[in-house]
């Protein structure tokens, strides 16, 4: 591993800063980013660790919207007796990352930051259409991610905390690869305030939604509604684990399980 510049601020104003530099990155759980690093697959500058800013952690229940900061942990998501009361599916989704290790490191803000094509995190932000916030703005799930390992963000922008809307019903299936336990296909499905979403996760190069199933559970909200119902294979993802038909065929039936 390549040397590096290191910093530890205790503000977000201050780690925005630090973010600015050319050259930097930011670090949350490091689940993503040090693998990386240790690979030479990215040589980042300098690193601003984000774990000393107390205003980026916890969680809140208020006017029909669950609040996670940047630095909650994947562990204390799936702990936590509000998350669990309010958005059940959330908790379900959050203790089924990776492992432990992974569970008790890993933080939604940097899940959501790196976009991985295969991360459950983004499935739960679209399906629930959630708001992403940052230092600088809030923007809707529906505008964050942008590609592979792409997302609005700009440069040195910070994101500090999630608010996901209560929704009246919620559900989650996640197909895993069971090495890795990323999602060959992950499915959130949502009913409320923002009428059905379905949101996909490792079916492609991004989260999408399947609209063609929202229109089928906008109809009628049960697995039945699902029977029969295909996806297209354009665009998904081929590869040793599984080919893009496989992928499409799964999304329908993880859908139905979801909903059930």
């Amino acid at each position: 591993m390549q040397a590096f510049a290191y910093s530890n601020p205790a503000a977000v104003a201050d780690a925005a800063r630090a973010a600015a530099v050319p050259g930097a990155k930011l670090l949350a759980g490091g689940q993503s980013l040090l693998a990386a690093m240790k690979l030479g697959l990215a040589a980042p500058e300098a690193l601003i660790d984000l774990a000393a800013v107390a205003e980026l952690n916890g969680i809140s229940v208020a006017g029909g919207v669950v609040k996670i900061g940047a630095m909650t942990t994947h562990a204390d998501v799936a702990a936590s007796a509000e998350v669990a009361a309010a958005i059940p599916a959330l908790a379900d989704m959050a203790g089924k990352i990776g492992d432990r290790q992974v569970r008790n490191r890993g933080t939604i803000g940097g899940s959501l930051a790196n976009n991985d094509p295969a991360a459950c995190y983004p499935a739960a932000v679209l399906g629930l259409g959630a708001t992403v916030h940052t230092d600088r703005r809030n923007i809707a799930a529906d505008d964050f991610f942008t590609g592979l390992y792409e997302t609005a963000l700009a440069e040195g922008e910070v994101i500090t905390a999630v608010s996901f809307p209560i929704p009246e019903k919620a559900g989650w299936q996640k197909f895993k690869q069971p090495a890795s336990r990323f999602s060959l296909v992950g499915v959130f499905v949502s009913k409320g305030s923002q009428g059905v979403r379905v949101a996909v996760t490792g079916a492609g190069a991004c989260v999408f939604r399947a609209s063609g199933l929202e229109a089928k559970l906008a109809g009628n909200w049960s697995a039945g509604a699902l029977a029969g119902a295909t996806v297209s294979a354009d665009g998904l993802n081929t590869d040793l684990h599984g080919s893009a038909a496989y992928r499409a065929a799964l999304i329908p039936v993880l859908a139905g399980r979801a909903v059930s």
